[in-house]
């Protein structure tokens, strides 16, 4: 069994749109369960903890993205995934907000992109209500050397884009495969505990933009599951 964490806030789920995530919550846990032949279990990221992983035998575990203010997480809720990312010894594979939560776990930062205030929105850039900039839309990202999780991926592949945060260094045990000019950390990856963090949303491929389910085919071969 693969597991899902749903990264998102409980607040974010009161406004008009928490309908509309839970949907998608769903929607990608079953295509992870597709494209792994296991199933998937969705879970909230305060629900989960080492003895459940245990208890189902989970052998790999995605990270949603998020749309919620990262002061809006109470710290100590927060600790039973922290300790699931450091100790749980299992695959993680983190999208957007997930990989800032790997970061965060592992001693990393987050900031806001560096945009002037000042710039003009564009199919690159949005701003967003909160008056800050985020990179949206699908476009390329300029791979940075060579890996087994960017094989099939070609020289200048095209992931969705949606997020005002990002994390400007990796953490330790951690190297860079990917950027933007927007954004120095499109993909991070430690190949020694099976973790990898991308800025970008590849769980929303498309036909048109299908390298997302490249990318996660290559890590469930990477870590086995297939």
């Amino acid at each position: 069994m693969i597991i899902f964490v749903d990264y998102e806030h409980a607040d974010r789920y009161k406004d008009g749109g928490g309908s509309n995530i839970q949907a998608a919550r769903t929607w990608i846990s079953y295509r992870l369960e597709d494209l792994s032949g296991m199933p998937s279990l969705l879970v909230r990221w305060d629900r989960i903890s080492l003895e459940l992983l245990a208890k189902i035998d989970a052998q790999a575990i995605f990270i949603s993205g998020n749309g919620s203010d990262p002061s809006l997480y109470d710290a100590d809720a927060l600790t039973p995934l922290y300790e699931i990312i450091r100790d749980s010894g299992l695959p993680i594979f983190g999208f957007c907000g997930g990989l800032q939560c790997l970061a965060l776990a592992l001693g990393g930062e987050l900031r806001l992109l560096d945009i002037a205030p000042d710039a003009e929105e564009s199919d690159t850039l949005k701003k967003w209500p909160n008056g800050h900039f985020g990179e949206v839309g699908y476009r390329p990202i300029e791979l940075l050397g060579e890996h087994e999780l960017l094989v099939g991926l070609g020289d200048a592949p095209v992931f969705r884009h949606a997020h005002g945060l990002h994390v400007p260094e990796p953490p330790s045990g951690f190297q860079v495969l990917a950027r933007t000019e927007i954004t120095p950390v499109q993909i991070m990856v430690n190949d020694e505990t099976r973790i990898i963090g991308t800025q970008f949303h590849p769980e929303y491929w498309t036909d048109e933009h299908p390298a997302g389910k490249t990318l996660i085919e290559n890590f469930m071969r990477w870590s086995s599951l297939i």
